[in-house]
């Protein structure tokens, strides 16, 4: 009989509004249950992030645990006992939240929460993620002191692994790629005789980030941005210009894509706008029937990029020139650095040579898989220890 070791997947969520956090979370439970058949034992997952308390879950995940300030502060003890009855954590830190340009309560929840599972003795693996930026000198310290302690480090880019670098730290150290290229999904075909496009856009930057004023420091107006491009799509013989949404919460305008793109078709009235997706698979597998796809969310690039279609993620974070430069794709929109015009060309311009970037795109998955590869046998190891 298999020896059965219960997972905690610490900021994962299977309920999440921002589809790239499921992403995450199901790409994760494929790959560590591809290493567990490796290491030849029986995994078992138990949820612990922002998303709600179930446990009407099918196998192999048996419940979730939500993180919220009374459980933080111990005036409840659930989590504690959700972290007390894992064997192992495996943290994913939402993909980019392990750093302070979201603000410091953000993070101190993410750093006291592997705090919890170093203090209950639990082996803590820091899944491939971005790591920092700090601004602070205080959170780039509580980073190195959970980072120091963990069984191993995972980054998910270069510019993540040159900032754990240069931090000089003793912790086991590995860079791999983010796991959501491992999500699952069914290919579509693609449509005959017309060009279909893909336009994702942040409900976040369309609101000017949680302050309303810029928060990201964009070097130009977003919405102007955004209408120009539609502008320049439905222009286009042809060409059938989809508003793909991959955050829908339901109570948080500021964050909503699909506020936004109703909004936007609301001007432009022959754009679609594709309602909410069930799940992260279904919304990469509509992602993976288009021609040519831009966006702001990074996971809804991820799709693209996964899927084969030629993309230009519109960067807002340096997470998206990390990842994307790991793989030798050049074709990344620079928000916050570069001008608006320099944006327009080069997503305009890609459109056109969009043949010749799904073939940089092709080789890119192949860097990619080769990365995954080797977090899976990093994984088969931690869980034969």
């Amino acid at each position: 009989m298999k020896k059965k070791i219960r997972v905690g997947l610490l900021w994962h969520s299977a309920d999440s509004a921002n589809l790239g956090v499921g992403a995450l979370t199901f790409s994760q439970i494929t790959l560590a249950e591809r290493a567990a058949t490796t290491a030849g034992v029986e995994l078992e997952f138990l949820l612990i992030g922002w998303g709600r308390d179930q446990i009407a879950y099918s196998k192999p995940i048996v419940g979730s645990c939500q993180i919220n300030f009374k459980r933080f502060s111990l005036r409840d003890r659930k989590l504690v006992d959700a972290f007390r009855s894992c064997d192992l954590v495996l943290d994913i830190g939402e993909g980019d939240s392990f750093s302070d340009i979201y603000g410091a309560k953000r993070l101190t929840y993410l750093i006291g929460s592997k705090l919890y599972a170093l203090v209950l003795k639990k082996p803590l693996v820091m899944s491939p993620q971005t790591l920092g930026p700090f601004k602070g000198k205080i959170a780039a310290w509580c980073a190195d002191f959970v980072m120091n302690r963990s069984r191993v480090v995972c980054s998910r880019d270069v510019l993540s692994t040159e900032y754990f670098r240069s931090r000089s730290l003793k912790a086991r150290f590995h860079e791999a790629i983010d796991v959501a290229f491992a999500l699952p999904f069914k290919m579509l075909e693609k449509s005959a005789g017309r060009v279909s496009v893909g336009l994702n856009v942040s409900g976040l930057l369309w609101a000017g980030g949680y302050s309303g004023k810029n928060q990201f420091g964009l070097t130009f107006d977003y919405r102007a941005m955004i209408e120009r491009l539609v502008e320049f799509f439905i222009a286009q013989p042809d060409v059938d210009l989809y508003l793909v949404s991959h955050v829908v919460p339901d109570n948080r305008v500021e964050e909503d894509d699909l506020h936004a793109a109703r909004e936007i078709a609301g001007k432009f009235p022959s754009v679609r706008v594709v309602d909410k997706f069930e799940n992260p698979s279904s919304a990469k597998s509509f992602i993976s029937g288009l021609d040519y796809f831009v966006g702001a969310r990074m996971h809804a690039c991820i799709a693209a990029f996964s899927s084969g279609v030629a993309v230009v993620p519109m960067a807002y974070s340096r997470k998206f020139r990390g990842l994307f430069s790991t793989l030798d794709y050049p074709y990344v929109a620079d928000c916050f650095s570069d001008d608006a015009e320099h944006v327009y060309g080069l997503i305009t311009r890609s459109f056109h040579e969009r043949a010749e970037i799904a073939t940089k795109v092709a080789e890119g998955n192949v860097k990619a898989q080769q990365r995954l590869d080797g977090y899976v046998a990093l994984l088969a190891e931690v869980f034969e220890e």
